[in-house]
């Protein structure tokens, strides 16, 4: 058992007996976390800071999965929070934060003409779905990028277990910038796709105008195109992927950032389809809970009178520079590369002669965790992240990549690790 992490890993084993996993969310669990040099529980965040049981800090680049993009605890949301706390959570008819939320989301978003509420991703995407096969009358999906746990879309991975045949065949996946990949599928089910839902953008940017073309392709073919913008909603822009793109769809999905972490999610567009939503079933009874719809009013109101988004690309791009610099500097543009938007970049590790990417991977994070900076491979942004904080980041890479490229060129990676190295893991992205 390690020093640094004494307390996590006795309250993994703890929880081990009574959660599997040891954590509600997949992406959270021990299977993204090396054992032995990894925390797995952190107890109180404020603004780009976080504490783990153990009462380590780090400046943390994950930020809940990417939905803190104000900053963990952010005076204005949690302002608004305690206001409405004094008022009550949930109630016997509707509140009239409902409609408020609802006419600021049809305010910034441009597909946005009616809203419905969720509380989770997978509540927005699975409605979503639901909602296009009602309109369109067809059963066929296609699908590119991650869209959450329901059976509609997790069945297309190779997490497919307890998800009937029936319901997989029903869901087709197509490649990102690979317009012919979804033309396929047209000619395959002619007349049958309701929908085509994607991320309008993770990892690499759209190429050749691959979402215009997207578009015109649904549009003839007769189905309805959803962005799902469970992470790109209210980070790529204010509107999104779709104004950043200048490509709106049918329907579109948020989550993640429109509440600061809040639990609460959405499906918007177009009133002519939205209106179905009084015949299909798409009922919570925590939809209307008071808590996150004020802090998602307040969060998108700080995001509209505040620059938010421009500090997240402007700080944002400073990290991506700075990081292609420095695998520059250390020649390990063998090892290791990064991609995405500056909001949400994206670190690519490599195979290397005797050493897989999972291994060098697992060098990574036991080196920048013990340093102070907690991330899976990837930075999400969050408007608190100030200059010292990158500065502290770019000072801990800068150290980092030395011992990559010493562990990597000297055969020296095994010597260097100190626990188990990951196995391959099932990527959502």
């Amino acid at each position: 058992m390690s020093v640094r992490y004494r307390c996590s890993e006795e309250m993994l084993q703890r929880a081990l007996r009574t959660i599997p996993l040891g954590s509600q969310t997949f992406s959270k669990s021990k299977t993204q976390y090396p054992f032995g040099v990894s925390p797995y529980f952190l107890l109180r965040g404020a603004g780009s800071r976080v504490w783990d049981v153990d009462g380590n800090e780090y400046i943390d680049f994950v930020n809940g999965l990417a939905s803190i993009n104000l900053g963990y605890n952010d005076p204005d949301v949690t302002a608004a929070v305690k206001a409405q706390l004094e008022d009550g959570v949930i109630f016997s008819l509707p509140h009239p934060l409902e409609h408020q939320v609802s006419e600021k989301i049809s305010e910034l978003v441009p597909c946005a003409e009616m809203v419905r509420f969720g509380k989770n991703g997978s509540d927005a995407t699975a409605g979503a779905i639901r909602l296009a096969r009602a309109y369109t009358k067809r059963d066929h999906v296609a699908v590119c990028g991650y869209h959450g746990w329901q059976d509609w879309y997790i069945g297309t991975t190779p997490r497919n277990r307890g998800v009937p045949q029936a319901v997989r065949n029903l869901s087709h996946p197509f490649s990102y910038n690979d317009i012919d990949s979804l033309a396929t599928l047209f000619k395959q089910w002619p007349d049958q796709i309701a929908a085509v839902i994607m991320e309008p953008m993770n990892a690499v940017p759209p190429e050749n105008h691959f979402l215009e073309n997207i578009k015109d392709l649904s549009r003839q073919n007769g189905a309805l195109l959803i962005f799902d913008e469970t992470i790109t909603g209210f980070r790529y822009a204010k509107g999104g992927a779709q104004e950043l793109f200048g490509v709106t769809p049918d329907l579109a999905t948020f989550g993640k950032g429109m509440a600061n972490g809040y639990p609460i999610s959405a499906i918007a567009g177009k009133a002519e389809i939205m209106r179905l939503m009084e015949e299909i079933f798409f009922s919570f009874t925590f939809g209307g809970e008071t808590l996150s719809l004020a802090a998602a009013l307040a969060t998108m109101q700080k995001i509209e009178t505040q620059p938010v988004i421009q500090t997240l690309r402007e700080q944002g791009q400073k990290v991506v520079s700075g990081v292609q610099d420095l695998i520059k500097r250390h020649s390990i543009e063998h090892l290791l590369s990064v991609s995405g938007d500056p909001t949400w970049s994206f670190f690519h590790f490599s195979d290397v002669g005797a050493y897989s990417q999972w291994q060098i991977k697992t060098l990574f994070l036991q080196e920048v965790f013990a340093r102070g900076i907690l991330t899976v491979g990837t930075h999400n942004l969050s408007y608190a992240h100030s200059d010292s904080d990158l500065e502290k980041l770019m000072a801990v890479y800068d150290e980092v990549f030395a011992v990559l490229n010493m562990a990597v060129d000297q055969s020296k990676l095994d010597q260097l690790l100190t626990c188990p190295p990951l196995e391959p893991l099932f990527r959502i992205r």
